[in-house]
Protein backbone atom coordinates (compact mmCIF):
# COMPACT_ATOMS: atom_id res chain seq x y z
CA UNK A 1 0.00 0.00 0.00
CA UNK A 2 1.55 3.64 -0.81
CA UNK A 3 2.32 5.11 2.37
CA UNK A 4 1.31 8.76 1.38
CA UNK A 5 0.80 9.83 4.34
CA UNK A 6 4.31 9.22 6.03
CA UNK A 7 5.57 10.74 8.61
CA UNK A 8 2.09 12.34 9.46
CA UNK A 9 0.62 12.65 12.89
CA UNK A 10 -3.21 11.91 12.74
CA UNK A 11 -5.84 11.97 15.36
CA UNK A 12 -9.43 10.50 14.66
CA UNK A 13 -11.96 10.40 17.13
CA UNK A 14 -13.98 7.67 17.40
CA UNK A 15 -11.95 5.35 16.41
CA UNK A 16 -13.20 1.73 17.81
CA UNK A 17 -15.97 1.20 15.20
CA UNK A 18 -17.08 2.19 12.25
CA UNK A 19 -15.86 4.80 9.80
CA UNK A 20 -13.37 6.19 12.44
CA UNK A 21 -11.70 2.28 12.80
CA UNK A 22 -11.30 2.32 8.76
CA UNK A 23 -10.32 6.22 8.73
CA UNK A 24 -7.56 5.60 11.68
CA UNK A 25 -6.71 2.03 10.10
CA UNK A 26 -5.62 3.20 7.12
CA UNK A 27 -4.03 6.27 8.08
CA UNK A 28 -1.76 3.83 9.95
CA UNK A 29 -1.17 1.55 7.18
CA UNK A 30 -0.56 4.38 4.73
CA UNK A 31 2.20 5.49 6.91
CA UNK A 32 1.03 7.74 9.44
CA UNK A 33 1.05 7.77 13.21
CA UNK A 34 -2.34 7.52 14.69
CA UNK A 35 -3.65 8.80 17.87
CA UNK A 36 -6.52 6.72 18.43
CA UNK A 37 -9.08 8.09 20.28
CA UNK A 38 -12.51 6.51 22.08
CA UNK A 39 -14.14 4.52 24.82
CA UNK A 40 -13.57 1.25 24.04
CA UNK A 41 -10.21 -0.33 25.22
CA UNK A 42 -10.70 -4.24 23.87
CA UNK A 43 -11.48 -2.12 20.24
CA UNK A 44 -8.90 0.09 20.44
CA UNK A 45 -6.57 -2.74 20.82
CA UNK A 46 -8.29 -4.65 18.25
CA UNK A 47 -7.16 -1.45 15.85
CA UNK A 48 -3.91 -1.24 16.98
CA UNK A 49 -3.20 -5.05 16.43
CA UNK A 50 -4.65 -3.96 12.85
CA UNK A 51 -2.19 -1.28 12.69
CA UNK A 52 0.90 -3.11 13.83
CA UNK A 53 -0.14 -5.82 11.57
CA UNK A 54 0.64 -3.54 8.55
CA UNK A 55 3.55 -2.34 9.93
CA UNK A 56 1.95 0.93 11.19
CA UNK A 57 2.09 2.73 14.35
CA UNK A 58 -0.80 4.06 16.70
CA UNK A 59 -1.19 5.49 19.96
CA UNK A 60 -4.48 4.33 22.18
CA UNK A 61 -6.55 7.06 24.14
CA UNK A 62 -9.34 5.12 25.31
CA UNK A 63 -11.37 7.94 26.70
CA UNK A 64 -14.85 9.91 27.28
CA UNK A 65 -15.18 12.84 24.54
CA UNK A 66 -17.29 14.26 27.85
CA UNK A 67 -14.44 14.30 29.75
CA UNK A 68 -13.39 17.67 28.80
CA UNK A 69 -10.42 17.58 31.02
CA UNK A 70 -8.77 15.12 29.20
CA UNK A 71 -9.76 16.66 25.98
CA UNK A 72 -7.20 19.87 27.40
CA UNK A 73 -5.09 17.44 29.03
CA UNK A 74 -4.47 15.70 25.32
CA UNK A 75 -3.45 18.19 23.51
CA UNK A 76 -0.95 19.04 26.21
CA UNK A 77 0.50 15.64 26.09
CA UNK A 78 0.68 15.75 21.89
CA UNK A 79 2.82 18.68 22.23
CA UNK A 80 5.21 17.14 24.76
CA UNK A 81 5.71 13.94 22.15
CA UNK A 82 5.42 15.73 18.91
CA UNK A 83 5.15 19.68 18.78
CA UNK A 84 2.74 19.46 16.12
CA UNK A 85 -0.31 17.51 14.63
CA UNK A 86 -0.87 17.37 11.05
CA UNK A 87 -4.52 15.73 10.80
CA UNK A 88 -7.92 16.20 13.17
CA UNK A 89 -10.51 13.73 11.96
CA UNK A 90 -13.46 14.31 14.00
CA UNK A 91 -16.11 11.44 13.21
CA UNK A 92 -17.21 10.77 16.62
CA UNK A 93 -20.99 11.70 17.35
CA UNK A 94 -24.17 10.06 18.85
CA UNK A 95 -27.47 9.54 17.17
CA UNK A 96 -29.79 9.94 20.51
CA UNK A 97 -33.33 9.58 19.76
CA UNK A 98 -35.23 9.98 16.89
CA UNK A 99 -38.01 11.98 18.74
CA UNK A 100 -40.93 15.15 18.23
CA UNK A 101 -38.45 18.25 19.90
CA UNK A 102 -40.81 18.42 22.51
CA UNK A 103 -40.65 14.93 23.78
CA UNK A 104 -36.51 15.04 24.03
CA UNK A 105 -35.78 14.85 27.46
CA UNK A 106 -32.71 17.06 28.43
CA UNK A 107 -30.56 14.63 29.51
CA UNK A 108 -30.50 13.28 26.08
CA UNK A 109 -30.53 16.55 24.72
CA UNK A 110 -27.92 17.44 26.92
CA UNK A 111 -25.76 14.23 26.05
CA UNK A 112 -25.71 14.37 22.32
CA UNK A 113 -24.59 18.30 22.29
CA UNK A 114 -21.78 17.02 24.65
CA UNK A 115 -20.52 14.95 22.30
CA UNK A 116 -21.41 15.82 19.00
CA UNK A 117 -20.64 19.96 19.34
CA UNK A 118 -18.80 20.59 22.76
CA UNK A 119 -16.30 17.72 22.50
CA UNK A 120 -15.10 18.92 19.12
CA UNK A 121 -15.00 22.78 20.24
CA UNK A 122 -12.98 21.63 23.13
CA UNK A 123 -10.58 19.48 20.78
CA UNK A 124 -10.50 22.42 18.64
CA UNK A 125 -9.27 24.33 21.64
CA UNK A 126 -6.89 21.76 22.67
CA UNK A 127 -5.63 21.17 19.01
CA UNK A 128 -5.99 24.75 17.17
CA UNK A 129 -2.29 25.45 18.11
CA UNK A 130 -0.73 21.93 17.09
CA UNK A 131 -2.53 22.02 13.69
CA UNK A 132 -0.84 25.17 13.18
CA UNK A 133 2.57 24.04 13.95
CA UNK A 134 2.16 22.14 10.49
CA UNK A 135 3.47 22.69 7.12
CA UNK A 136 -0.37 21.40 6.55
CA UNK A 137 -2.85 21.01 9.40
CA UNK A 138 -6.35 19.31 8.19
CA UNK A 139 -9.04 18.91 9.96
CA UNK A 140 -12.09 17.18 9.06
CA UNK A 141 -15.62 17.52 10.98
CA UNK A 142 -18.20 14.62 9.82
CA UNK A 143 -21.70 15.93 9.37
CA UNK A 144 -25.21 14.72 8.23
CA UNK A 145 -27.54 15.38 6.18
CA UNK A 146 -30.32 16.22 8.67
CA UNK A 147 -28.24 19.54 9.63
CA UNK A 148 -29.29 20.72 5.72
CA UNK A 149 -32.74 18.81 5.71
CA UNK A 150 -34.16 19.43 8.86
CA UNK A 151 -35.70 16.13 8.86
CA UNK A 152 -38.80 15.72 11.60
CA UNK A 153 -37.89 13.29 14.61
CA UNK A 154 -34.35 14.12 13.44
CA UNK A 155 -33.85 16.83 15.77
CA UNK A 156 -30.97 16.42 17.62
CA UNK A 157 -28.64 15.20 14.53
CA UNK A 158 -30.27 18.81 12.67
CA UNK A 159 -29.35 20.59 15.81
CA UNK A 160 -25.95 19.16 16.64
CA UNK A 161 -25.02 19.07 13.17
CA UNK A 162 -25.85 22.24 11.92
CA UNK A 163 -23.84 23.53 14.77
CA UNK A 164 -20.68 21.71 13.90
CA UNK A 165 -21.14 22.71 10.28
CA UNK A 166 -21.16 26.39 11.63
CA UNK A 167 -18.60 25.74 14.17
CA UNK A 168 -16.21 24.26 11.44
CA UNK A 169 -16.60 27.52 9.22
CA UNK A 170 -16.06 29.89 11.24
CA UNK A 171 -12.62 27.79 12.37
CA UNK A 172 -11.85 28.00 9.07
CA UNK A 173 -12.66 31.83 8.43
CA UNK A 174 -10.22 32.70 11.57
CA UNK A 175 -7.53 30.26 9.77
CA UNK A 176 -7.40 31.72 6.30
CA UNK A 177 -3.90 33.47 6.50
CA UNK A 178 -2.77 29.94 7.98
CA UNK A 179 -1.52 26.47 6.45
CA UNK A 180 -4.67 24.90 8.00
CA UNK A 181 -7.58 23.66 5.52
CA UNK A 182 -10.64 22.87 8.06
CA UNK A 183 -13.91 21.17 6.44
CA UNK A 184 -16.46 18.45 6.85
CA UNK A 185 -17.74 15.61 5.27
CA UNK A 186 -21.15 14.05 4.78
CA UNK A 187 -20.37 10.51 4.29
CA UNK A 188 -23.93 9.57 3.77
CA UNK A 189 -25.86 6.50 4.17
CA UNK A 190 -22.86 4.06 5.72
CA UNK A 191 -23.36 0.41 6.83
CA UNK A 192 -22.16 0.89 10.86
CA UNK A 193 -24.06 0.66 13.97
CA UNK A 194 -25.27 3.85 14.22
CA UNK A 195 -27.28 3.68 10.64
CA UNK A 196 -28.47 0.27 11.87
CA UNK A 197 -30.16 1.69 14.66
CA UNK A 198 -31.59 4.69 12.93
CA UNK A 199 -32.64 2.54 10.19
CA UNK A 200 -33.27 -0.61 11.60
CA UNK A 201 -35.35 -1.83 8.64
CA UNK A 202 -32.70 -0.77 5.99
CA UNK A 203 -30.91 -3.76 4.07
CA UNK A 204 -27.44 -3.22 5.04
CA UNK A 205 -26.26 -4.78 1.91
CA UNK A 206 -27.10 -2.16 0.03
CA UNK A 207 -25.05 0.54 1.92
CA UNK A 208 -21.33 1.12 1.49
CA UNK A 209 -18.82 -0.58 3.80
CA UNK A 210 -16.89 1.76 5.97
CA UNK A 211 -13.42 1.08 4.69
CA UNK A 212 -14.71 2.24 1.17
CA UNK A 213 -16.05 5.48 2.61
CA UNK A 214 -12.81 5.98 4.66
CA UNK A 215 -10.45 5.45 1.83
CA UNK A 216 -12.77 8.40 0.32
CA UNK A 217 -12.33 10.69 3.06
CA UNK A 218 -8.66 10.31 3.59
CA UNK A 219 -8.45 12.28 -0.10
CA UNK A 220 -9.81 15.41 2.19
CA UNK A 221 -6.90 15.65 5.15
CA UNK A 222 -4.26 15.30 2.29
CA UNK A 223 -1.41 18.30 2.04
CA UNK A 224 -2.80 18.59 -1.24
CA UNK A 225 -6.20 19.87 -0.49
CA UNK A 226 -6.55 23.29 -1.17
CA UNK A 227 -10.33 24.03 0.19
CA UNK A 228 -11.44 24.94 3.48
CA UNK A 229 -14.98 26.12 5.06
CA UNK A 230 -16.31 23.10 2.36
CA UNK A 231 -18.27 20.44 3.42
CA UNK A 232 -17.35 17.59 0.62
CA UNK A 233 -20.98 15.27 -0.07
CA UNK A 234 -19.58 12.15 -0.35
CA UNK A 235 -22.77 10.90 -2.42
CA UNK A 236 -22.70 13.22 -5.34
CA UNK A 237 -18.70 13.18 -4.67
CA UNK A 238 -18.80 17.22 -4.80
CA UNK A 239 -17.63 20.05 -2.48
CA UNK A 240 -20.29 22.41 -1.43
CA UNK A 241 -21.20 25.14 0.85
CA UNK A 242 -22.24 24.13 3.68
CA UNK A 243 -24.10 27.58 4.49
Amino acid sequence: MEKDFEGRIALVTGASRGIGYQIARQLGERGAHVIAVARTVGALEDLDDDIKASGGEATLVPVDLTDFDALDRLGAAIFERWKKLDIFVGNAGMLGVLSPIGHIKPKDFEKVMAVNVTANWRLIRSLDPLLRQSDAGRALLLTAVQAQTRTAFWGLQSISKSAVEAMAQTWAHESLKTAMKINLADPGPTRTGLRAKAMPGEPPENLPDPAEVAMDLLELVKPQVLETGMLYDRVSKEWVSPS
